[in-house]
C-alpha cells in the first residue's frame, strides 16, 4: 500500500508539533489554586489513591485515543492506495452498425437503433461504430470499444429518429440529391469505416474479424455509384461478413428479383446472414455468429491502477474518536 499524499503526514506532524509547543507557552497557572496546610491527609488515603490512579489512566486514554485519530486521520487524507499494473486485453473483432436513415425507414430507424443497442449491450471487448446513410454516408462514431459512449450516441440517434427537441441536425450530410437509400454506395461507406492495414488483419498482424450490421429494407431511389452486389463483393474481397437486418421482410415478396431476397442473397455471399428487423433471433444470431469468427486477446500497453484504500485508517479514527468521547466523559471535561 502506498500514500498517493505522503507528504500531508510530515505537514500535519509540524502543524501538531507548533499547536503543542504553543499550547505549551501560553500555559498560565491556575488563578484559582490556593495553598493549604496538611494536604498529605488526604493524599494518602487509598480511596483518594485509587481516584488518581483513574484519573491518569483515564487521562492516558484520552491521550492515546486523540494522538490516534489525528495520526489516523491524517493517513486518511495521505489517501492510501494499492497500485497494481493490468496489461488490458482487446478482442480483435470489428463490428461497424450500418444504418439505412432514407425515408423509407424513418418509421423503423428507432427499433433498428434499439436493436443496435441490444447488440452494443452483449458484446464485450469488440470495436463497434457507426455509420448511417442515405444518398451519402457519414460516420456518427468510428470502432471504439467504450461502450458507454456508444449508448449515449445510439441513444441521441434514437432520440433524433423520434424527433425529439434539439435532435434535428442528426442527419444533416446524409443526403446530397443523387437520390434516396443509395444501398450499395452506403455499404461501401460503411466499409472504409475499418482500418485499412490489409484484408482481414490488425495492425499488429493478428488476424481481425470484421462484420457489419446493415439495416436496410433494400428499397434504392436513384443511381448509386456501386450496386449492392458490387458493395457485398469489395466486403467478401476484405473479408467482411454482412449481417443484414430488414423491417421491410415481408412487403415485397420473397422472389429473387425483391429487395428482400436480394438483401438475403448479398449478405450470405460475404458469409453473413440475413434477419427480419423483428425476428427474435436476430441479435443472439448476429452475436453467436460474430463470436464464432477467428478471435485472439490483443494486449494493449500496460496501465497503473490506483485502488483507495481508506477503511483500515478510517475505521481506527472511528474507534479512536469513540474512545476519546468516552474517556472525556469520565474525565468529566
Amino acid at each position: 500500500m502506498e500514500l498517493m499524499f505522503w507528504w500531508l503526514l510530515p505537514a500535519a506532524a509540524l502543524a501538531a508539533g507548533a499547536a503543542a509547543w504553543t499550547a505549551r507557552r501560553r500555559r498560565t497557572p491556575d488563578a484559582r489554586r490556593r495553598p493549604a496546610a496538611h494536604t498529605e491527609r488526604l493524599t494518602m488515603l487509598p480511596e483518594y489513591q485509587a481516584a488518581l490512579r483513574r484519573h491518569r489512566r483515564w487521562l492516558a486514554v484520552a491521550a492515546t485515543a486523540a494522538a490516534s485519530l489525528l495520526v489516523s486521520a491524517a493517513v486518511a487524507a495521505a489517501r492510501p492506495v494499492d497500485i497494481t499494473t493490468t496489461v488490458p486485453e482487446q478482442r480483435n473483432r470489428d463490428i461497424m452498425l450500418c444504418l439505412d436513415v432514407s425515408g423509407s425507414m424513418s418509421s423503423a430507424d428507432a427499433a433498428v437503433v434499439d436493436v443496435f443497442a441490444g447488440l452494443a449491450r452483449e458484446f464485450d471487448g469488440e470495436r463497434i461504430g457507426l455509420t448511417i446513410f442515405d444518398s451519402t454516408g457519414i460516420q456518427v462514431f468510428p470502432l471504439t470499444d467504450d461502450y458507454e459512449y456508444a449508448q449515449e450516441q445510439l441513444a441521441l440517434a434514437r432520440d433524433a429518429f423520434e424527433g425529439k427537441p434539439g435532435t434535428s441536425g442528426f442527419l444533416d450530410g446524409t443526403w446530397s440529391g443523387r437520390g434516396s437509400s443509395l444501398i450499395g454506395d452506403g455499404l461501401a461507406t460503411c466499409l472504409s469505416g475499418f482500418p485499412r492495414t490489409g484484408a482481414g488483419t490488425a495492425e499488429n498482424g493478428t488476424p481481425r474479424s470484421r462484420s457489419v450490421v446493415l439495416a436496410t429494407d433494400n428499397y434504392v431511389s436513384g443511381r448509386p455509384v456501386m450496386t449492392l452486389g458490387q458493395a457485398a463483393a469489395l466486403a467478401k474481397d476484405r473479408t467482411v461478413r454482412v449481417y443484414a437486418l430488414n423491417p421491410g421482410d415481408l412487403d415485397y415478396g420473397s422472389g429473387e428479383d425483391q429487395p428482400g431476397a436480394q438483401l438475403r442473397a448479398a449478405a450470405e455471399t460475404t458469409g453473413g446472414a440475413y434477419y427480419p428487423l423483428d425476428s427474435a433471433e436476430a441479435v443472439p444470431g448476429i452475436v453467436a455468429a460474430v463470436e464464432k469468427t477467428e478471435t485472439a486477446a490483443l494486449k494493449g500497453a500496460p496501465q497503473a491502477v490506483a485502488a483507495d484504500q481508506p477503511a483500515l485508517p478510517l475505521g481506527v479514527a472511528a474507534v479512536a474518536g469513540l474512545v476519546l468521547c468516552a474517556a472525556l466523559w469520565r474525565l468529566r471535561l
